[in-house]
């Protein structure tokens, strides 16, 4: 055998008098760690001993990598939330504590990505890119950190833009029977958001798989999952996952919010997430109050939207703009969920059964719906318009049920009834298919000059969409007074008024011909 040479032996003694130096300095430490014992396990809940120092809302950890928080704290055994999937665990098993609450990552690497609450991935895309996390469950901005919202937030849909506005940092609520078009306003108001300079966060809570994908998938035909973010919760998973959904989602709206950001999330939709808690509460024996919800019910869900708001300029000035979505069952509107969210939001969006059945989508009613911040947040060109718009349209269903009595009208009230029938036309509009504010501006100003009314109701869809292409003749600087604070001037509202007057040209009935009077016989 040959020697190696003398450099290859003097490393490899080097590395070895290393190893043997660093064996003689460690020292080890004993470190205590809390080990309880699950005692039993049920539908999403366990019930843990053996854990004497653990918090409320600490975050417990078991075999398989499997998370619960520590829901119930009480002397001999806590009750546990759990996370993830649990049909392996088995009373005995032992419980370790984490010394942490429940976190999720935030950041720009989640722009695009569909997660779950706990970060992981859900859209085969490999792993989230963040290097930063937030708790999920977060105190809400002190009052003296907000500001006003004057600001709106465009949804696209001139039925809520011109008689329902809402602003960056409010939270309006939409409610409505299932199945009548809660989530295409949400995905209407997201897909509107493209060079708004505004990100969003979609929360799908106890969804079926079916309808979290048609959503994602839209959204990504469109374009729009470039500046979304979509946390999802399905039908079948644990109730404790469902339950931190819109707080997790939340956490990771309000990191781009405190950086400056404009932000908008929709919770869709909170009546699952209040049966999850309602559930989880029931299993944990915590008592029942109305209609079984547990007495905190009202506080689950306010400091959840009390998230929601408008910074100061000292603090970036970012916004979090909150949508959320609320089931009511046969329009029951005063029912004890949708009570306490009309309480909690600064508005509410409440869509009618009867209007969609007379095929009017989106089917808003405007008699019902409100927003408490109001004309405050609204551009001073939809104010001009949008007052008498309301007035008319308030006038006109009114009469129009009075007219279904068969009477006599007399010529008022009838073009009051044909002028109303027009707006209700105007404010109809497809899914998926937002209305640039240049456009609705210029159809509502078409409106209020009652342009439309010499028109054919069957013609209506036709004629609005050549006011929609019309309106991109508008002066450049006449549509950038548009999107300022500035009062729309007279001379403004005429030349959009002779846009629309010229689009609507080929839409005018032709003159009916006199009758040719024939003189009598001397």
């Amino acid at each position: 055998m040959s020697r190696p040479p003398d450099s290859l032996q003097r490393v490899f003694d080097n590395a070895f008098a290393a190893i043997s130096q660093a064996r003689d300095a460690f020292v080890p430490q004993i470190k205590p760690h809390e080990v309880g014992t699950i005692m039993n396990v049920s539908t999403g809940i366990a019930k843990v001993s053996g854990l004497p120092g653990v918090g409320y809302d600490e975050l417990v950890k078991f075999p398989g990598d499997v998370y619960g928080i520590a829901f119930n704290v009480d002397e001999d055994e806590i009750g546990v939330v759990l996370l993830g999937e649990y049909w392996h665990l088995h009373a005995g098993d032992e419980v370790l504590r984490t010394g942490r609450v429940m976190d999720v990552a935030v950041g720009d690497g989640l722009l695009g990505r569909v997660i779950d609450p706990l970060g992981r991935p859900l859209d085969g895309e490999g792993p989230v890119a963040s290097t930063k996390r937030l708790p999920i469950e977060r105190p809400a901005a002190p009052i003296m950190d907000r500001a006003p919202v004057t600001v709106p937030l465009q949804t696209g849909l001139k039925a809520i833009d011109a008689l329902i506005p809402i602003g960056r940092g409010q939270r309006e609520l939409i409610l409505g029977d299932r199945q009548i078009g809660k989530t295409a306003i949400a995905l209407d108001t997201i897909l509107n958001q493209r060079d708004q300079n505004v990100l969003c966060v979609y929360c799908a809570i106890g969804q079926r798989a079916s309808s979290v994908a048609k959503a994602v998938a839209t959204l990504r035909e469109k374009g729009a999952l470039d500046y979304t973010v979509i946390v999802v919760t399905e039908g079948n998973d644990p109730p404790g996952l469902a339950y931190i959904a819109p707080y997790a989602a939340t956490s990771i709206a309000e990191h781009f919010m405190e950086a400056g950001r404009d932000v908008l999330i929709v919770y869709d939709d909170l009546t699952q997430h209040a049966r999850a808690y309602r559930e989880i509460s029931l299993l944990l024996r915590r008592p029942p109050g109305r209609e079984a919800f547990p007495g905190d019910i009202f506080y689950i869900h306010s400091r959840l939207l009390e998230r929601a708001t408008h910074l100061c300029k000292e603090l970036g000035g970012g916004s979090l703009t909150a949508l959320p979505i609320i089931e009511t069952e046969a329009q029951n509107i005063s029912a004890y969920i949708p009570t306490n969210l009309i309480s909690i939001t600064d508005g509410q969006i409440y869509l009618s059964p009867a209007l969609f059945e007379l095929g009017v989508l989106p089917a808003v009613d405007v008699g019902k719906s409100v927003s408490r911040v109001g004309g405050k947040a609204q551009r001073a060109a939809y104010r001009a318009v949008a007052g008498d718009l309301k007035l008319a349209y308030a006038q006109f269903e009114e009469l129009e049920t009075f007219a279904r009595f068969g009477a006599r009208l007399d010529d008022n009230t009838r073009k009051s009834i044909e002028h109303g029938r027009r707006i209700r036309a105007c404010l109809k509009q497809p899914e998926f298919a937002p209305v640039s504010v240049s456009a609705q501006i210029a159809i509502l100003l078409a409106l209020t000059a009652e342009l439309f009314d010499a028109l054919p109701l069957a013609q209506m869809t036709d004629a609005e969409h050549a006011v929609i292409a019309a309106a991109a003749n508008i002066p450049i600087e006449v549509c950038k007074r548009l999107y300022t604070a500035e009062k729309l001037g007279d001379e403004d509202r005429k030349a959009i008024i002779e846009i629309a007057r010229l689009a609507l040209v080929q839409f005018q009935p032709a003159p009916k011909p006199k009758p040719i009077a024939h003189k009598e016989n001397a």
